[in-house]
């Protein structure tokens, strides 16, 4: 069963090519790496990794996840996700995505044409209707990002999550200067929230980094349950 508490941050981007010149890319390549906090111990670490894929326009996103100490215990294998996605008009479209934590796997295709997204999630097939701009749980970082570069973040989103398509509020909290371990940075504050649901989920993207996400907490209830932030960061 995958680690939910791992699950919800960051990540990749994209650009059209244009008929003539070089296209001037909508995010360059780059590689993050964070360590994970519970209650202010270090339990992890998490490495993303966005790269150019085979055709200008497409781009594929991975995510490690790492545990470390007490959390070693229940969280023995690494998890790993893994979204193939390319960017049309500035806004991200998933094509396929894979995660897998020791023997349990999830692997889903997205059919734009049918209108259907299709796979298997821990041994369970998977057959969904697809509505437009649904983004699975690592497009969505990517998505977020463009969204505020270009100043047009929506207040919804469905993400595909597993077997399941859920609803998502997002809102714009406004900028925060806040310390890191790349040194002080102007971030725009970014909380979600699924429907229904007690956990918020708080992110922190750096315009100074073309809105790498650098910072990331998740609450239930007011009460901060883990923490994610940057150490490093390559382009």
């Amino acid at each position: 069963m995958f680690a939910r508490g791992f699950t919800a941050v960051w990540f990749a981007i994209a650009g059209s090519a244009a008929a003539a010149a070089e296209p001037e890319p909508t995010l360059a390549p780059f590689a993050a790496h964070y360590t994970a906090e519970w209650k202010s111990i270090s339990v992890g670490t998490s490495d993303i990794v966005l790269k150019e894929g085979t055709a200008p326009g497409r781009y594929v996103y991975t995510w490690t996840m790492t545990a470390r100490g007490i959390f070693r215990i229940v969280y023995s294998k690494d998890v790993i996700q893994k979204s193939w996605f390319s960017v049309i008009a500035d806004h991200v479209r998933p094509e396929k995505y894979h995660a897998e934590q020791g023997d349990a796997a999830v692997n889903i295709d997205f059919d734009w044409d049918g209108g259907q997204a299709r796979g298997v999630s821990e041994n369970k097939p998977v057959n969904l209707k697809l509505p437009q701009g649904t983004q699975d749980v690592t497009s969505i970082q990517i998505e977020v990002m463009l969204d505020l570069k270009n100043g047009n973040l929506p207040t919804t989103f469905q993400i595909l999550d597993k077997d399941e398509i859920k609803d998502f509020i997002y809102t714009q909290e406004g900028p925060a200067r806040i310390r890191t371990a790349l040194g002080e940075l102007d971030t725009m504050v970014v909380s979600s929230q699924r429907t229904g649901n007690n956990r918020v989920l708080k992110m922190w993207f750096a315009p100074s980094l073309g809105y790498v996400p650098v910072q990331a907490e998740r609450s239930r209830d007011g009460k901060l349950e883990f923490a994610m932030r940057i150490k490093s960061l390559k382009r």
